[in-house]
């Protein structure tokens, strides 16, 4: 286990309500997400500006950090302090951050909402990725995420405008689940999360509700995930990836229906699923 960094716990409000007219002029209050602006300082120097709700600052950043390849282990860093007032993060590391001009140099604005940024050429390194072969999904399992995603209490569901990210055990049961304006942060916050409690990602699975584009795709490879699935669909890139790390990519996933592009090996179909039984809903399409 590393040694943790020392980090800040910071709270900010996520949701405003605004008065809006309908129409037939008639008015009344809704909530809308927060969004904002939060400047990373990586040992003084300015690396970039990422727009976010603001719910999982620390975590978003360590799995920003930890996806680009910046950092490389928890043990390099020392402190993560997120000051609202300022808007901005600065990450403290022991030793610096070795060549860190020529890593940030080249920068890759992908499909994410609001427009990630990759560093570098990610691509380099899913050649060395191989995504555990005995990784099982069964239908069920299938079937509890999608369920528990449908009924988690959200921002979403009140103020709509955000994108969710999920990690589950490999029977289902929910261990993290995160909302930003963009799946790229929500992914990210996860992989934070997973850092900080040193955990791993081949016996889990991945769901976001947005598509799996290769920059999620890859970034979930990075984690160690087989498994992703998603409401939405996926890009030719996202599938390309996938196919050549060995991940099983589910997409459409919604009620009952569901459709695996990648890697079929991993689905274990029963002929009834508990599940149907238990919430007869829950296959509503």
């Amino acid at each position: 286990m590393s040694s943790l960094p020392s980090l800040t716990q910071s709270q900010t409000a996520l949701t405003k309500e605004v008065t809006v007219l309908d129409e037939r002029g008639r008015s009344s209050t809704i909530s809308i997400p927060c969004e904002r602006a939060l400047t990373v300082y990586l040992d003084k120097r300015e690396l970039l500006t990422l727009m976010t709700i603001g719910a999982n600052p620390e975590a978003l950043i360590l799995g920003y950090l930890r996806n680009q390849r910046l950092i490389r282990s928890l043990d390099e860093i020392a402190a993560v302090q997120v000051d609202w007032e300022v808007n901005a993060v600065a990450v403290t590391t022991h030793q610096g951050v070795s060549d860190i001009e020529e890593r940030t140099a080249k920068r890759v604005v992908t499909t994410g909402c609001g427009q990630g940024t990759v560093f570098g050429g990610l691509m380099d390194e899913v050649d060395q990725i191989h995504l555990p072969l005995d990784a099982k999904i069964t239908q069920s399992a299938l079937y509890r995420v999608v369920d528990c995603i449908r009924t988690h209490p959200s921002i979403y569901k009140k103020a709509g405008s955000v994108h969710a990210c999920a990690l589950f055990s490999a029977n289902g049961d929910l261990l993290y689940f995160v909302e930003d304006v963009g799946r790229h942060n929500a992914v990210d916050a996860i992989a934070g999360k997973m850092w900080l409690d040193d955990m791993q990602g081949g016996d889990k699975i991945f769901y976001t509700t947005g598509r799996l584009t290769s920059e999620m795709v890859i970034k979930g490879a990075q984690m160690g995930i087989p498994v992703l699935l998603s409401r939405s669909g996926t890009t030719e890139m996202g599938l390309q990836v996938a196919e050549q790390v060995g991940m099983s990519l589910f997409s459409r996933c919604t009620g009952r229906h569901f459709l695996l592009l990648t890697h079929p090996q991993r689905l274990e179909f029963e002929l009834e699923p508990p599940s149907a039984a238990l919430n007869p809903d829950l296959f509503k399409v």
